[in-house]
């Protein structure tokens, strides 16, 4: 397995992307890296470019367990991990061609798609509630409409980004009335607690973290929250869609497991974030849903289709047309309904 890497950036080039980020060398797992498939339509030999993210924790336990490297050994694939910071790196990742299968919200995942980023949500690996408007621990401010005329630490193309849109537009604020730092999760964290910003809308595990270390959760609300997405390029699914269905069967092997061991997985994301095992708990246990459906489907576009219209109004997206389109080509649910956990072996 390789040494996994962060991503930084988006790159200009896929292929400069593709080794930059995943730390491979020119022939090995690079974009332009050839695979073999036989005439029964198997995949053999090249590289599965994968991301990690502390607010997947599906994804922790897959990579700390090696299913799939074990799940693809056969076929001679390797699997190199790389770490997203956020919903907008691993968007930059998709778009680059750096990973084929990437974590995001399923905000960040339709915006990215009616700006054009070619990719598809093959699973639904989280119902979370890992949003919430975050102040620091001496903090006067009680609620949003105290906001007003205030600095805001929000990282742009992400769930808390788009939170906080509807935060302020349920209290009768809009971004206009806010002065919004366009800055990294930590980064915002980082920037509440020396007062460069006033609040930040923040992310899970390191709201929770923050939380326990005295900031307050001024205003929570679960249904401005739009689910974890699994999404891979077009090119990948439509190219290896073995591959990508073993994918899908360890995601879902992987729920099956981390419901029945929850302290295992908070332990996991623990290790991997750097938190206290009880925030990690809490994470896992109160703000994080895994029993849920993992078909992409109604239930995703019934909350895609309120914050839809906000990209429009906040200029993240150009038309209305855009997003109607992203909504009916982004959910390709086909892989999850032929899911067979049983295929990976624990």
């Amino acid at each position: 397995m390789r040494k996994p890497t962060i991503i930084t950036a988006a790159a200009a080039v896929a292929a400069a992307a593709a080794l930059l980020l995943s730390g491979c060398v020119a022939g090995e797992g690079s974009a332009a890296e050839p695979a073999s498939t036989s005439t029964t339509g198997v995949t053999q030999g090249g590289t599965l470019n994968i991301d990690f993210a502390t607010y997947n924790p599906l994804s922790l336990v897959i990579k700390k367990e090696g299913w799939l490297e074990k799940a693809l050994a056969k076929q001679k694939i390797t699997v190199n991990w790389v770490q997203s910071a956020g919903s907008n790196k691993a968007n930059e990742a998709l778009r680059s061609g750096a990973i084929d299968v990437g974590s995001t919200a399923g905000s960040a995942a339709l915006l990215a798609r009616s700006n054009g980023s070619p990719i598809k949500t093959i699973d639904i690996y989280s119902q979370p509630e890992w949003s919430a408007i975050v102040v620091g621990p001496n903090s006067t401010v009680t609620s949003v409409k105290q906001l007003k005329g205030k600095q805001i630490a929000a990282t742009k193309g992400t769930d808390p980004y788009f939170f906080l849109l509807q935060s302020l537009e349920a209290n009768g604020l809009s971004a206009n009335d806010v002065t919004i730092q366009n800055l990294q999760h930590a980064d915002g964290w980082a920037a509440l607690q020396n007062g460069s910003v006033d609040a930040w809308s923040g992310l899970d595990p390191i709201m929770a973290n923050a939380e326990k270390s005295g900031a307050k959760l001024i205003y929570r609300n679960v249904a401005f929250n739009t689910y974890g997405f699994l999404n891979a390029t077009e090119s990948f699914l439509s190219s290896k869609p073995d591959v990508a269905q073993t994918v899908v069967n360890t995601y879902e092997h992987a729920r099956e497991w981390a419901q029945k061991h929850p302290e295992e997985t908070a332990k996991v994301l623990s290790d991997v974030a750097g938190i206290d095992p009880s925030v990690a708990k809490t994470v896992i246990t109160e703000r994080t849903n895994l029993d849920v459906s993992p078909i992409p489907g109604a239930a995703q576009l019934k909350v895609l289709k309120k914050v839809g219209p906000i990209f429009v109004q906040s200029g993240d997206v150009k038309s209305q047309s855009d997003i109607d389109t992203a909504l009916k080509t982004l959910l390709e649910p086909r892989f999850v309904k032929k899911a067979d956990p049983s295929a990976i072996g624990g």
